[in-house]
């Protein structure tokens, strides 16, 4: 349960990112950056597998360039669900997608597979 909030609250952090560097996305208040964020986790541990099992052929095809594509979807997805969240059009979408998933990618060097924060030293 930790990990989980611990990824989202990564989500969120991304999700205030791409607001501060796009012009296409909005958030209202705080509230509802930390709930978009927990909901991102939300739908990206229910919806998007299912959605990666049906465009592994795009996937393939791209050689996994179309993940950006299916994370802009997940997006829209909360965003459609979040009242005071709003995507302006599909390339804000997507680099708002490139944005969350840096930011969560570097912040998963921190959190380890229990999800608990984890200080690496040097031997």
């Amino acid at each position: 349960m930790a990990g989980f909030l611990l990824r989202g609250l990564m989500a969120a952090l991304g999700l205030w990112a791409a607001t501060t560097i796009l012009d296409g996305i909005a958030i209202d208040s705080a509230t509802t950056l930390i709930l978009a964020g927990l909901l991102l986790g939300v739908v990206n541990a229910i919806v998007r597998p299912f959605a990666l099992l049906l465009a592994l052929p795009a996937l393939l095809l791209t050689l996994g360039l179309f993940l950006l594509v299916i994370n802009a979807a997940m997006l829209g997805l909360v965003a459609w669900f979040l009242p005071g969240f709003k995507i302006a059009g599909f390339w804000s979408a997507v680099g708002a997608a490139l944005i969350v998933s840096v930011v969560s990618w570097i912040g998963s060097w921190f959190i380890g597979p229990r999800g608990r924060v984890e200080v690496i030293r040097p031997k």
